[in-house]
């Protein structure tokens, strides 16, 4: 399948380039240093119809295709991860109202999403259901005719500035722990809701300004009109959302290492040691050279996984995890790489690859650690025979 962008796409690339260049990559070093989440970037992307990329047109998006999403998360992060997450956190908590929603929900929520109006958030994960998300604690019991809710979850991004959160929790208190991942039910919980607040937000290495929320649920009701799908089909709903969302934190990857080549190729040629630019020294040179490589490579696979996905393709998940598996490494090890060629300046805060580096190391942890992705990646190629 060809990977190559049409016109269209190429127009929109650009467009989200130059808005980046110009808007977002001054403000990325304060919302960096103040750890503040950036409004002003969720007002830009809305008013440009960014956040719209991933609805379709009947809800007031722009069509809902997999690599324009993509295309935009990377061109964004290439200037700041944390803007850049806007836009795929928009995407990760508004799949499971595309994947499972009724008409009405699709009516009543996404338009709202896809003008920007309103954020979403997914939570999935809790204290101790990461990466063994089936283990997760958090209930859900009938009483009378609304769901009430009773439980935490953790690591959730944008979860407090959500106005809308799909939240995951299990339905049948009875079930055994081994096939607890099919009692899970996916459940839409509004900010305003009574007893769902936040516990707290988190201090991290890296994606400062975009918040990591502990989000807490203390008898918190939700009518029956806010679950999403059936009862128990939480599980399959989620599974589904990341393989079309990990290519999001792929795209996001991508992005990332293409701003610290970007930086320290521009740096090589600026800098001069023994009498001459640090770029034409062969080491120097060699590291260039295999950074730029690196970062096409991640650039196609995840172009390719976004064709594939796009077309239904059986094998979406391997697809997904690829790219989200090679293009994480590709940004840590490319980042690292644009601090040594830079030398000590590229470890101070005058120059931005040091944040670059702090922020790569994220995508090979959420939605799935390296680890998780090679399981996928294996269990798809043993499952299939290929």
């Amino acid at each position: 399948m060809s990977v190559l962008l049409t016109d269209e796409q190429r127009a929109l690339r650009d467009a989200v380039r130059e808005l980046a260049d110009e808007k977002i990559a001054p403000r990325a070093a304060e919302i960096d240093r103040t750890g503040e989440f950036p409004w002003d970037v969720v007002e830009l992307l809305a008013k440009h119809d960014i956040l719209a990329l991933p609805f379709p047109e009947e809800y007031g998006g722009l069509g809902g295709e997999l690599l324009p999403v993509c295309l935009a998360i990377e061109e964004i992060s290439r200037v700041c991860a944390t803007s850049g997450l806007v836009l795929a956190v928009q995407e990760l908590g508004s799949l499971p109202i595309l994947i499972a929603g009724s008409e009405e929900q699709k009516q009543r929520w996404l338009p709202a999403l896809a003008s920007g109006s309103e954020l979403a958030a997914f939570a999935l994960t809790e204290a101790a259901a990461g990466s063994d998300a089936a283990s997760l604690r958090t209930r859900a019991e009938v009483r009378g005719d609304c769901w009430v809710i009773n439980g935490s979850k953790r690591f959730i991004s944008q979860g407090n500035v959500a106005g809308v959160v799909a939240v995951f929790a299990l339905t049948d208190p009875s079930a055994e722990a081994v096939r607890r991942h099919r009692h899970l039910t996916c459940f839409l919980v509004e900010r305003e809701t009574p007893g769902f607040s936040t516990s707290r937000l988190e201090h991290k290495m890296g994606i400062r300004g975009s918040p990591t929320a502990e989000l807490a649920f203390e008898d918190a009701q939700v009518p029956d009109a806010n679950r999403v799908g059936d009862v128990g089909a939480g599980w399959s709903i989620a599974m589904k959302t990341f393989e079309k969302s990990r290519p999001g934190i792929a795209a996001q990857a991508v992005g990332i290492a293409q701003g610290a080549l970007d930086e320290a190729t521009r740096y090589a040629k600026e800098r001069e040691q023994f009498g001459k630019p640090v770029g034409q020294h062969q080491m120097v040179a060699g590291m260039l050279a295999d950074m730029a490589t690196e970062v096409e490579a991640a650039r196609q696979l995840l172009y390719a996984a976004c064709a594939e996905i796009d077309a239904g393709a059986s094998d979406a998940a391997r697809w997904a995890s690829m790219c989200k598996l090679f293009a994480g490494d590709v940004a840590m090890k490319v980042t690292t790489d644009a601090v040594q060629v830079m030398g000590g300046y590229g470890y101070i805060t005058e120059y931005p690859v040091e944040r670059m580096m702090r922020d790569a190391k994220i995508t090979q942890l959420y939605e799935g650690t390296q680890q998780i992705q090679r399981l996928i990646i294996a269990r798809e190629l043993l499952s299939n025979g290929t």
